[in-house]
This record gives C-alpha cells, sequence and structure tokens, in this order.
C-alpha cells in the first residue's frame, strides 16, 4: 500500500498514465536519511536503502532502471526489452507499458511528461545549470509528440524564498529567454532569489507546452516533509515516477 505522504500528481492525464512522487516518509533509514531514502550514493545503510527500494518496489510494476544524473540536458529513452541497468542521463521518456520512467531529487526540479493519448511519459531532473542549458526542452522533444499534446507536473523543488542564487543564474538564463528577469527578485547584496517553478513555466512554453500542473512546494522549508541538500548538505532524495499502465 503507497503511504498516504508519498503525492499523486494531480492532473488531467490519461487514466492509463499512472505516476507519484515520495517525500521523506515511509521508510527504514535514519538520522538525516529518514525515512525514505531512496539515494544508494550517500551514506545511508546499504541495507535501508535496500529496504526501502524494496517498498517503492511494491507500489511499480517494475523496479524502475536508475539515472546518474549529473545536471546534463541529455534524455534517454527507455524502449528495449533489454537496456541498461542505468544511464548518464538527466530525463527518461517511453511508451512502453510498465516500464517506470524516474529521477531523484533533493532540491531540484522532478518534472512529470504525458501526452493526452496516453501512450509517451517521461520523467526529467532539472538543477538550474540543466534547465538553464535546455534540459526541460529535450525531455518534451524525446517524446516525439506534438508538444502541444504534452502536459507537465512539476514537483517538489525548492522555493523561490530559499533559493539564493548569485547574478550568474539570471544571465544564464536570460541567454535563452528574454523573460527570465521576471523569476527574480532582489535578495541580500550581490544575491538574487530564484524562482524554478516560474523557470520551470517559461521553458516548457518554450517548447510548445502550456498545461503545467503542480508546483507550490519548497523542499527547503518543508523540513518534515521533504529532504534538502541546501539544507541539510548530507541527506537523502526523494523520487518521482511516471508509467503506462498495462
Amino acid at each position: 500500500m503507497m503511504p498516504r505522504e508519498w503525492i499523486v500528481p494531480d492532473w488531467p492525464a490519461p487514466e492509463r498514465v499512472r505516476a507519484f512522487a515520495t517525500t521523506r516518509h515511509g521508510g527504514v533509514s535514519e538520522g538525516p536519511y529518514g525515512s525514505f531514502n531512496l539515494r544508494a550514493s550517500g551514506s545511508d545503510k546499504p541495507e535501508h536503502v535496500a529496504r526501502n527500494r524494496e517498498i517503492l518496489r511494491e507500489n511499480l510494476p517494475e523496479m524502475p532502471h536508475w539515472l546518474v544524473q549529473k545536471h546534463t540536458v541529455d534524455v534517454v529513452r527507455w524502449q528495449a526489452e533489454r537496456h541498461p541497468e542505468s544511464a548518464v542521463a538527466d530525463g527518461a521518456v517511453t511508451s512502453v507499458p510498465g516500464r517506470v520512467c524516474s529521477v531523484l531529487t533533493g532540491d531540484c526540479m522532478q518534472l512529470l511528461l504525458c501526452n493526452d493519448e496516453g501512450t509517451q511519459v517521461g520523467a526529467v531532473h532539472a538543477g538550474w545549470r540543466g534547465m538553464a542549458a535546455g534540459v526541460l526542452e529535450n525531455g518534451v522533444r524525446a517524446l516525439g509528440v506534438d508538444p502541444k499534446s504534452v502536459m507537465a507536473w512539476m514537483g517538489p523543488t525548492i522555493g523561490q524564498d530559499a533559493f539564493e542564487v548569485g547574478p550568474e543564474v539570471l544571465e544564464a538564463f536570460r541567454a535563452g529567454h528574454p523573460d527570465a528577469p521576471e523569476a527574480f527578485r532582489p535578495g541580500k547584496p550581490g544575491k538574487l532569489h530564484a524562482d524554478l517553478y516560474r523557470l520551470a513555466r517559461q521553458r516548457l512554453a518554450l517548447a510548445g507546452v502550456t498545461r503545467v500542473y503542480g508546483g507550490g512546494y519548497c523542499t527547503y522549508t518543508e523540513t518534515g516533509r521533504f529532504f534538502s541538500y541546501r539544507r541539510e548538505k548530507e541527506s537523502g532524495r526523494m523520487g518521482s515516477f511516471i508509467w503506462i499502465g498495462r
């Protein structure tokens, strides 16, 4: 049974499209990883991560093939019956029923995608570097359908009040979208606060996707609900998962 603290997207996706996002609740990890950490590369006990992934698997048609996320703009297609156990990329798409696309996050944007027919789904991880470089647009293109038929859901991400950045972040986004400054407001001297949700909407609109749902979370300030790398440094990771029902 899915832990009640996990999030089911509130979006008008076709019935055959299934998706959810985990929170920090529902697992066995302890300390900064408490309790549902899915990150295997940190200092959490391997047996705790393994048990958490067993719990995850009980709520999925198959275990995801995990991405090695490096803040790239690369998006892979999980299509063949046999594919690598992992791939260096920051997004995945598929049209195969039962194949699970997933990303792990600890403050970055987690974005789920599907088309109106429910024949294509995808998941994308986007920190500010990847978003500014075009990973969201690449995720939309990788679906291989008319962008007007695509909808997106934005999962838990660091909020603007907590996301303090330098002016170089604004310049990176301004290069790709003239309205990018609207997503920033002044902070301390020499600093700005960036709204990743608004920036994501801008970049998705450039890609032709205007139906965007979700947002409104803050991984940094909602301490009891989400992990946050910026808040805790040594912390767990949450996951977003999407697939086409068989």
